[in-house]
Order: structure tokens, then C-alpha cells, then sequence
């Protein structure tokens, strides 16, 4: 007998007054039209970069995965995962004392944490972190795209975050994904009004780079706003989100200092020895000089030009009218990478998580995608080529540092 047939019960109506729940955050969300072509596009784009990594690898003579998971800073990160802080030193060529307390700890805690629940490597546990948390801050690139400016345009933002001429350095054993993934999440949530929600991962943000710290900027920004835009009446969840920020960068900073015995500038001692401070554009300056003055092969004439080219996108990105809480953090980004001191090689990677810069090309990338679709699929098929051959380039070729 067909069950179509047998009777079914009415629901029992219920005792008293229907109340809406609020479902959690993961249950409510509901991915959007678009999503899985965009995740799949960034996905095969940031495949076919590894392999190619692993093919110049190859060719050079190296382990398969030597770059993709022992790449100078990696050493350190997968150290502090083995062993804890404090056991690791490095003396430089100029006689700097280099300690691994300049390293954040968030991504080695999770390269543990893969560690004891994954049958795998040390190596292989760092990657399967940065590879996750690379997808999730595409899946949440798209998300804001989409909230802002419709599919194409979300869709051209992942697509020119996939093919960036340093993308390599969010699938290689490094911190950008993961800073990239809770800064993206955090800023949507403010996007969307979820306040604590945005606090607590910009907290987690802080925990993971030195920059972290750029997240809980834009976000003060954004809640103080709000709050002269209503005129004080505010949701608790505002406040709190806005006091939780700035605790994980905070919080570390503080701990490397109680540990150096310099409560409040330790840390930054630790950092100046490895030539890490801001420096107001001093370093730059340098830099500059050096360049005209004696040239610097491939690498360091690319890092000028994408440092100048975001500077660009930053004033595009303000005449855009983006929301004011990109333009801080993205604003705040730029202005460390500016004014900071440092390799200028390692620069183009400290702009990857600011992806707003990307936003009025990607505007401009759907625009012609809607009415010469080819002229768009040449652009990005060129950038993607670009992006993988010197990708690989950095990463196996050049010795200068990441």
C-alpha cells in the first residue's frame, strides 16, 4: 500500500505563543548562489600551485614538499609546535640574538592540535592548517563580496585573491591564511552587526600576527561610529565585541614582555632584532636608495611595484566609498607595510590579508566580465599564469626572504 495514502496526525498545536528562535550562527547560514564555483575556482587556481611548486622542487633537487613546508619562517612555526616557546634561538650575521618569541601563537597551537588528532607529519599537519584556513577565508571573501556588490563581483574577488603574485604564501607552512581566515569572518560579522561574534575572532586575529592587531583597529573604528550614529543606544554585544578585539594581541604582547622582564616593551626588543620595527618609512627610504643605487635582480623591483600598486588600490578603494571598516583595516595594513622596517622582499606578503585593496578591480573585472566575458577570461588567465610561475619562483628560486 502506497504510504501516500495512510492518514498522518496534525501536528500538536502549541500550548502558548510562538516565539521565534535564534538558531546558531553556523545553522542559520545558508551559502550563496555562486559560492561553490567561486571556492571551486580558488581552489584548482591554488592546486595548480602547489603542484607547481612541487614540480620546480623537483627540478631543483629538493624534497617534494621542502619548500611548501620548511620555507624560512615555517622552521620556526613547526619548532614552537614540537617544543614550546623558549627553546630556540638564532644569532644573526650582525650579531642580533633572535628568539622565538617574535612568532605568534596561534598557528603552532593549531599545527599541535592537527598533531595529535591527524595521523601525519609535523610538515603535512602545518599545511592541512594554512590549506584550511585558506578556503575558509575565500569562502568568507565571497560572503562579503556578495553582501556588497552582487555574484560577479564576489566572484572576481576570490578569483584576484587566488591569483595575487605571492597567493603561494597562503598554501606554504606561513600565517597569512589564518590571519587572512579570522580577519575576513570578523569583518563580515560587522558588516552584519554581529558584534561579538566580530570581537571574538578579531581576538583570535591578534593571536595569530604581529599585524593582528589591524583587525581590532577597524573594528573600534566601526563600533565608534555606530555608536555616535545611534547616539550611544548600542546593543551590550557592541561594547563587548569591541573590549574582546584587542585582548589577543594584547595579551601576547604583554606575556613576551612579562617574560623578558619589560612588561610593556619587551616584545617590540624582541622584535627590533630581527630589523622589525616601524620606523616611519626610514627603512623604505633605504631601500629605495640601495635599489637605484646597485639593483635587485627580479624580486625586489616586483615587491616595489606591488607596494606602490596597493598604495594605489588603497586611494581607489577610498574613492569607492567602501565600507569604512575595510578601509581602516586595509588602510592600517598598508600603512605598516609603508612604514615598517624589514626585508621590502617579505612586504607583498604582508599585503595578502588586505583584501579590500582587491575590491575596486574586482568591480572592474565583472563590469567587463558582463559584457566582453573574454576580455575578462584573458585577464585572468594571464594573472594566473604570472601568479604561479613566480609563486614558484619565490618560493623554490630566489633566496631572498619570504
Amino acid at each position: 500500500m502506497s504510504t501516500s495514502s495512510v492518514p498522518r496526525p496534525e501536528p500538536a498545536a502549541p500550548s502558548g505563543p510562538v516565539r521565534g528562535t535564534r538558531l546558531p550562527l553556523a545553522v542559520r547560514h545558508r551559502m550563496p548562489d555562486g559560492a561553490p564555483a567561486a571556492l571551486a575556482l580558488f581552489g584548482a587556481v591554488r592546486f595548480a600551485g602547489i603542484l607547481v611548486v612541487i614540480t620546480a622542487d623537483h627540478l631543483a633537487g629538493h624534497p617534494l614538499t621542502r619548500s611548501l613546508a620548511h620555507s624560512w619562517d615555517s622552521r620556526w612555526y613547526l619548532h614552537i609546535a614540537a617544543h614550546g616557546y623558549g627553546r630556540l634561538i638564532w644569532i644573526s650575521p650582525a650579531g642580533a640574538v633572535q628568539t622565538d618569541w617574535a612568532f605568534f601563537p596561534l598557528y603552532p597551537w593549531l599545527v599541535r592540535a592537527a598533531l595529535t588528532v591527524l595521523p601525519c607529519t609535523p610538515g603535512q599537519a602545518a599545511l592541512t592548517v594554512a590549506w584550511t584556513a585558506a578556503g575558509v577565508a575565500a569562502y568568507g571573501l565571497y560572503l562579503i563580496g556578495h553582501h556588497l556588490y552582487g555574484r560577479t563581483a564576489a566572484t572576481a574577488l576570490v578569483a584576484l585573491w587566488a591569483v595575487l603574485p605571492h597567493s603561494v604564501e597562503l598554501t606554504i607552512a606561513y600565517t597569512e591564511s589564518l590571519f587572512a581566515a579570522l580577519a575576513v569572518w570578523s569583518l563580515y560579522c560587522v558588516l552584519k552587526g554581529r558584534w561579538l561574534w566580530a570581537g571574538s575572532l578579531a581576538a583570535l586575529a591578534g593571536l595569530s600576527r604581529p599585524t593582528g592587531f589591524a583587525v581590532a583597529a577597524a573594528l573600534g573604528v566601526a563600533a565608534a561610529l555606530e555608536l555616535l550614529r545611534r547616539r550611544g543606544r548600542v546593543p551590550f554585544t557592541l561594547w563587548a565585541g569591541a573590549l574582546l578585539a584587542p585582548l589577543g594581541w594584547l595579551g601576547y604582547v604583554l606575556w613576551v614582555g612579562a617574560r623578558t622582564g619589560d612588561l610593556f616593551r619587551g616584545y617590540f626588543t624582541v622584535q627590533s632584532a630581527w630589523d622589525s620595527r616601524f620606523d616611519f618609512g626610514a627603512g623604505a627610504v633605504r631601500f629605495l636608495r640601495m635599489l637605484f643605487r646597485y639593483g635587485g635582480g627580479v624580486v625586489y623591483p616586483v615587491a616595489l611595484t606591488l607596494v606602490l600598486t596597493g598604495l594605489v588600490l588603497f586611494g581607489l578603494l577610498c574613492l569607492d566609498r567602501a565600507p569604512l571598516v575595510l578601509v581602516v583595516f586595509a588602510g592600517v595594513l598598508v600603512l605598516l607595510v609603508l612604514g615598517g622596517s624589514g626585508s621590502f622582499s617579505s612586504k607583498p606578503r604582508f599585503l595578502l590579508p588586505a583584501f579590500p585593496l582587491l575590491i575596486p578591480p574586482a568591480r572592474a573585472l565583472a563590469r567587463t566580465w558582463r559584457v566582453r566575458p573574454a576580455r575578462a577570461l584573458l585577464v585572468g588567465g594571464a594573472l594566473a599564469v604570472v601568479s604561479l610561475l613566480y609563486g614558484a619562483y619565490v618560493i623554490v628560486v630566489a633566496h631572498s626572504p619570504l
